[in-house]
């Protein structure tokens, strides 16, 4: 195809989605196991419609539909009546655009531009940027704890759910706790190691709960003496000091990874050359989309550093397929006893996040059809469709 696609129109479709047994708060922050909870989830997604007839289209799988879809719609103005493949010059744009107000829209709107791209171009957004691989090793990823008979509500029950993951075929093990006790976290830890850490890569992720960096020395020491994988962004600071990291790392031998809270290329460069953190972090929602996130890759790679995915979906997959410095995909958040709320079901054609979604080797595919690799049930999301709005 020759001809340039030229953006006419940008929608954005608000639904609801119900997961069951789980619940979210009102702006959709966040989830927790409920069992017997029905409460409809907010979603969004959006599609890009050019003069060529070419669609590019994205459904983010997470929650935070109000703050997201709204930021994006903002930003989806100034796409209208530009070239739809000039990515790059997007990318810069929006970032000046959103230089005071944060990033988080870019993401999807730059996802649902490479899904056109490889629409276009018949060629996958993997391919697009190199490829590397079509087959991604996974961790599961837990849900935090909970106080539920059939939850997450003791170190014994993580230890549980690390073997049910094992026998679906997972190899690595991620878990999010309970908030924030040192003992109780320190237990979890210990307790998952002893019964899986001779067959498991395991790690940890304190999502900024512990209070203090005393906690935090304390725990990384836990880690160590349990052989951890990393250590992911585990104490009150929210994950972005960089000397609060450096004074970590001083006291504990386990890898350390934060970023995932920093939203730009520039600072988590800047966290990586400064010894704050071991590894990168990228979110192709929140960080700049995959224009964005894989230049985080190749920064990586040119520290001699590796780059770790944060969350699943088709994005995801297309970015670390594409990524030689990435290690493991990661299948968020599972529970035992529920789906995983990220997993919509809203594709055709068999794609899923759920748990069972690796195979007998622990990996799951990378999508080849052109674009994202994924086909959307626009019709079933209509139905679910609680708001259109259209940019012209």
């Amino acid at each position: 195809m020759s001809d340039t696609p030229i953006i006419e129109r940008i929608e954005f479709t608000a639904f609801e989605v119900t997961i069951p047994d789980m619940s979210a708060d009102a702006a959709g922050f966040g989830i927790s196991y409920t069992p017997g909870a029905a409460k409809p989830q907010l979603r969004f997604g959006l599609r890009i419609h050019t003069d060529t007839g070419v669609v590019g289209e994205y459904v983010p799988g997470r929650g935070r539909a109000k703050v997201i879809m709204t930021a994006c719609e903002a930003l989806a103005h100034r796409l209208i009546g530009q070239p739809a493949l000039q990515r790059e010059k997007h990318y810069r744009s929006m970032r000046q655009l959103t230089k005071h107000i944060g990033e988080v829209g870019i993401g999807a709107l730059d996802i649902a531009l490479w899904d056109l791209a490889g629409k276009h171009y018949d060629a996958s957004v993997s391919e697009l940027l190199g490829g590397y691989r079509t087959r991604l090793p996974a961790y599961a990823s837990t849900i935090h704890g909970d106080r539920l008979p059939r939850g997450l509500s003791s170190p014994g029950a993580y230890a549980d759910f690390a073997e049910q993951c094992y026998e679906l075929g997972y190899r690595a093990y991620k878990m999010h706790g309970w908030h924030g006790d040192l003992a109780e976290e320190s237990a979890m830890i210990r307790e998952v190691a002893k019964r899986v850490g001779d067959r498991m890569v395991i790690m940890y992720d304190g999502s900024g709960h512990l209070k203090t960096l005393a906690d935090a020395i304390q725990l990384g020491k836990v880690c160590d003496e349990c052989g951890l994988y990393w250590l992911e962004d585990p104490y009150a600071d929210g994950g972005v000091s960089v000397r609060g990291h450096q004074v970590l790392k001083e006291f504990i031998n386990t890898p350390v990874l934060i970023t995932e809270h920093v939203r730009n290329l520039e600072t988590t460069t800047d966290m990586m050359v400064a010894g704050a953190t071991d590894f990168a972090r990228a979110d192709p929602d929140y960080d700049g989309g995959i224009t964005g996130c894989h230049k985080v890759a190749v920064a990586a790679e040119g520290l001699g550093m590796d780059c770790e995915v944060h969350s699943c979906g088709p994005a995801m997959r297309q970015l670390m397929a594409a990524c030689r410095n990435a290690n493991y995909y990661e299948v968020n958040l599972v529970h035992p006893d529920c789906p995983n709320a990220w997993s919509l079901p809203f594709y055709e054609g068999g794609y899923s996040d759920q748990l069972d979604c690796v195979g007998d080797d622990g990996c799951v595919d990378v999508p080849d059809a052109p674009g994202l690799g994924v086909t959307y049930d626009w019709v079933a999301i209509a139905k679910a469709a609680v708001e259109t709005r259209v940019v012209r």
